[in-house]
């Protein structure tokens, strides 16, 4: 009876594992999706930067002209110091962006390999229920390598002694 068990139990380890490394796989493809989300939130952050900058150099010009001054000189200086800043800003938004991408990336290919560690450890499980089911139906037919006869040779489940003496070593 015990050989039906190890049997069933050998199938359910191995469906653990798949379940288990369907769930890892789910995961990764969960993080994979927020580091698509991070270049899309990246591109609307860069678009509406880019609005605010614009209007800020249009606000600035006309605060300058407003002003009776000409767009040289100073006016010029904080248009291209304005113009300088804009594009720090950006960098740091596309570097903040690729930070966030490489992390989900990071969770993504740990969770695929949780998964197959998963898949990995319910393999050795189904193997080992497998072997124990084996084992079951070996002493089921009495064939479990230490049955007692032991021919024309001696006792062939002990060694040597059989054979002519015991030569010891």
């Amino acid at each position: 009876m015990s050989f039906v068990f190890d049997v069933a139990a050998a199938k359910q380890a191995s469906a653990i594992g798949k379940y288990n490394q369907a769930i890892q796989n789910r995961n990764a493809e969960v993080a994979e999706q927020e580091a698509q989300a991070i270049e899309q939130q990246k591109n609307l952050d860069i678009q509406r930067f880019d609005q605010q900058f614009s209007q800020l150099q249009g606000q600035t010009r006309t605060n300058v002209l407003f002003s009776g001054a000409e767009l040289s000189g100073s006016g010029l200086r904080i248009l291209r110091q304005n113009a300088e800043q804009a594009e720090v800003e950006k960098d740091i938004i596309n570097y903040n962006a690729k930070i966030g991408q490489s992390r989900a990336f990071e969770q993504a290919n740990f969770a695929r390999m949780q998964g197959n560690l998963a898949r990995m450890q319910a393999r050795q499980a189904e193997i080992g229920y497998y072997k124990q089911a084996g084992q079951s139906l070996l002493g089921m037919s009495g064939g479990g390598g230490g049955g007692g006869s032991t021919g024309s040779y001696g006792n062939r489940g002990t060694g040597m002694q059989g054979y002519g003496g015991g030569a010891s070593y």
